[in-house]
């Protein structure tokens, strides 16, 4: 896996649409001030919960951000991605997907709304596989060599598709993917259990093993459940109700109360003692906050210990 310390990555989905950009703002700012680097979005945020039925909302919403603070640019760095927003108002269905004239246009449009000359990492938001592998790997090389990109990475892919992809990156000398995105958190859905959300790929043995091999970077989206950790009103979906996550659960009680940190905490120090990128939505500066402070709390090898043996 990547050899550079772990860092908390803010999730910026809701910004624009649910989150209004003077709040926004306060929780980019907030995210700053406190040594954060990362930005993730995506072209298609947040397009459910945009009027318009598109996404860009979130990308506009960071770009009016950066134009309002002229040094911001050089203290962030942005990630979008690309594949999934629709090209019918209101119509997932009709998603844009990765072949090289979609990928092109997709960027040409984030880098406008961003307001930037170029994107720090560009994801692959989920598989295409009516698209051959080789034309996405060439447009995404040809973006990082045109500097519109300076690295690339994939979400949402198998494994041996990615190990595809890099090996073809190899014999056409471009940029390979070189970051993974998956769904990652303390807690584990039951074996062979449906989760709801039909788009997500939850990171397995297989992934890790690809990324520790080839030094690739793993970031984790839905690190925090949607806020189940903490809130009562949000109860963990029904695939995670099974005896792992009741003995997983008092764990995390027990090693937030001995080390002083919040449930929330917890989990992000776990993920990022594994070499680890959680991204943390936020639509409070609190929560930004509490998810920064969780870069001090330090895990042991007891404590990973306890938490291997519950799941």
């Amino acid at each position: 896996m990547n050899t550079t310390d772990p860092q908390i990555v803010l999730g910026t989905m809701d910004f624009g649409t649910r989150v209004a950009p003077d709040r926004a703002f306060a929780i980019l700012d907030s995210f700053v001030a406190g040594g954060g680097v990362w930005l993730d979005t995506a072209n298609c945020y947040s397009f459910w919960n945009d009027s318009t039925g598109v996404g860009g909302s979130s990308e506009r919403a960071i770009g009016a951000w950066l134009r309002a603070r002229p040094c911001a640019r050089d203290m962030v760095k942005i990630a979008t991605k690309v594949r999934h927003n629709p090209l019918v108002p209101h119509s997932p269905e009709s998603a844009e997907g990765l072949s090289a004239r979609a990928i092109y246009a997709a960027v040409e449009e984030s880098l406008e709304r961003l307001g930037v000359d170029h994107i720090d990492l560009l994801w692959a938001h989920a598989e295409d596989r009516t698209v051959p592998l080789e034309e996405t790997v060439g447009a995404f090389g040809e973006l990082a060599a045109k500097g519109a990109a300076l690295r690339v990475g994939a979400a949402n892919h198998a494994a041996w598709r990615v190990e595809h992809a890099r090996s073809l990156a190899l014999e056409r000398g471009v940029e390979a993917w070189t970051a993974l995105q998956l769904r990652h958190s303390l807690v584990q859905p039951r074996p062979l259990a449906v989760i709801a959300e039909g788009g997500h790929r939850m990171l397995t043995a297989e992934d890790l093993d690809l990324a520790r091999s080839e030094g690739l970077a793993v970031w984790s989206y839905t690190s925090l459940m949607w806020g189940s950790y903490v809130r009562a009103d949000k109860p963990l979906p029904s695939a995670y109700d099974h005896p792992g996550t009741t003995r997983t659960l008092a764990v995390l009680d027990d090693v937030a109360a001995e080390l002083s940190a919040t449930r929330n905490q917890v989990v992000l120090a776990w993920l990022m003692r594994q070499g680890i990128d959680p991204i943390v939505g936020a639509s409070r500066v609190g929560q930004i906050e509490e998810a920064l402070a969780a870069r001090h709390v330090r895990l042991g090898d007891e404590h990973l210990a306890r938490f291997a043996e519950a799941r």
